[in-house]
C-alpha cells in the first residue's frame, strides 16, 4: 500500500527481534506512549512471512509505501538510488546492486559476515578500492559508482538481472553460505568476491588498518538487485524510517536495545499521540524479522468515538510486550 501523499508515515525496523537477548529484554521493557498510541490505533496491514525471507519485513514495508512490487530478494534499492542519483545508466531495465565493503570473518567451515557498520571506512579509503577493483568487475561488464557513503558503492550489469539477494541486514552475524548459497545464478558473484579476497589481502589500506587495529576490509556483499519497472514512479511521500534500534538488534545487545526503545518512545512517539488526539491522519508501521505491521487511526463516528474513549478510560492499553514480540 503506497504512502499517501501528505500522510505522515513513521516506521520502525527492528521493533520487534526474535534475538534471545532482545526477546528477553521485552519482558521488562517499558513502552507507556507506545502504549497509549497503540490503544488508539487498528491494524490497517499485515504482512508476515517466514523469516527466511531474503527481503526483511522493514524492507518489504519501504517498498509497498514507495510503491515498488518485487520478488522476494528482488528489491531494486540499488536503481532506485541510481535514479535518485541521476545516473546516465539509471533507466528502466538496466539491473543494478548495490555493493557494501565488509569483513568475513573466517572460520574453519565457513565465514560470518561483520557489521560494516564497524568498519569506519574513510571516504578517502573507499575511493582507493574502488579504483582498485574497477578492472576487476569491468571485465565482467559491470560499472561501478561511488555514493555519498563510505563502502557503499552502486554496480550496473546484466550480472545483476533476476539475481535474488539477501538483504545485508539478514546476513550480519551469519555464515556467508547460510544467506548467499552458491548457485548457478550467484556463481559469477562469488567469483568476483574471491577474487576480491586475494586482491584486498594484500592492499596497503589493509596494512594501514591493521596497524590502527580496526577489522580488514577484505569482501564485499551484493544486495539490493534488479531494475526499475518502466512504470515505476519517483515517491511522492516517502516514509520516515527511525532505524535506532537497528545497530543494538543486530549485535542482540539487550541493553542498548532497550535503552533505544525507550528513547525512541519519549522522544518522538509523544508527537505522534498529540498528532492522533488531533485527528491527524498517520500510519506507524512496526517491524521485526518476520512481520511489518501497519497500524492507523481508528475510524469511528460520533458514537463510535464516544465509545473509543470510554473504552480508554477502562480498559489497559495493549502491552507492548505482546505486540513486539509477536513481529
Amino acid at each position: 500500500m503506497p504512502s499517501s501523499p501528505g500522510l505522515r508515515h513513521l516506521l520502525i525496523p527492528f521493533a520487534g527481534r526474535g534475538t534471545p537477548g532482545c526477546r528477553a529484554a521485552l519482558a521488562t521493557l517499558k513502552l507507556p506512549n507506545l502504549e497509549r498510541l497503540l490503544s488508539r490505533l487498528q491494524l490497517a496491514l499485515d504482512d508476515t512471512q517466514d523469516e527466511s525471507t531474503l527481503s526483511p519485513p522493514h524492507e518489504r514495508a519501504l517498498a509497498a509505501a514507495l510503491g515498488l512490487s518485487a520478488p522476494d530478494g528482488c528489491i531494486p534499492w540499488a536503481a532506485w538510488q541510481a535514479r535518485e542519483l541521476d545516473l546516465r545508466e539509471a533507466v528502466p531495465g538496466k539491473p543494478w546492486a548495490l555493493l557494501t565493503l565488509c569483513h568475513w570473518q573466517v572460520g574453519i567451515d565457513d565465514a560470518a559476515l561483520g557489521d560494516p557498520a564497524l568498519l569506519d571506512i574513510a571516504m578517502e579509503e573507499s575511493a582507493a578500492l574502488l579504483d582498485a577493483v574497477r578492472p576487476f568487475f569491468t571485465e565482467d561488464g559491470i560499472a561501478l559508482h561511488a555514493t555519498a557513503q563510505p563502502g557503499r558503492w552502486l554496480a550496473q550489469g546484466a550480472i545483476f538481472d533476476c539475481v535474488p539477494t539477501a538483504s545485508i541486514d539478514r546476513a550480519i552475524g551469519h555464515p556467508i553460505s547460510e544467506w548467499s548459497p552458491l548457485t548457478e545464478a550467484t556463481r559469477p558473484l562469488r567469483r568476483l568476491q574471491n577474487e576480491m579476497q586475494m586482491l584486498l589481502y594484500t592492499h596497503p589500506i589493509n596494512d594501514a588498518r591493521a596497524e590502527r587495529r580496526v577489522p580488514a576490509i577484505n569482501s564485499f556483499w551484493a544486495s539490493g538487485t534488479g531494475s526499475l519497472p518502466a512504470d515505476a514512479a519517483p515517491a511522492t511521500a516517502a516514509p520516515q524510517v527511525d532505524d535506532r534500534l537497528r545497530a543494538a538488534a543486530l549485535r542482540d545487545d539487550a541493553q542498548a536495545w532497550s535503552q533505544a526503545w525507550q528513547a525512541l518512545d519519549a522522544q518522538v512517539l509523544p508527537g505522534l499521540l498529540a498528532e492522533v488526539e488531533r485527528g491527524t491522519p498517520l500510519r506507524l508501521t512496526l517491524c521485526g524479522d518476520r512481520s511489518a505491521r501497519s497500524f492507523e487511526p481508528q475510524r469511528t463516528g460520533r458514537a463510535g468515538g464516544l465509545s473509543a474513549f470510554a473504552r480508554r478510560l477502562f480498559e489497559r492499553p495493549p502491552a507492548a510486550s505482546d505486540m513486539l514480540g509477536a513481529l
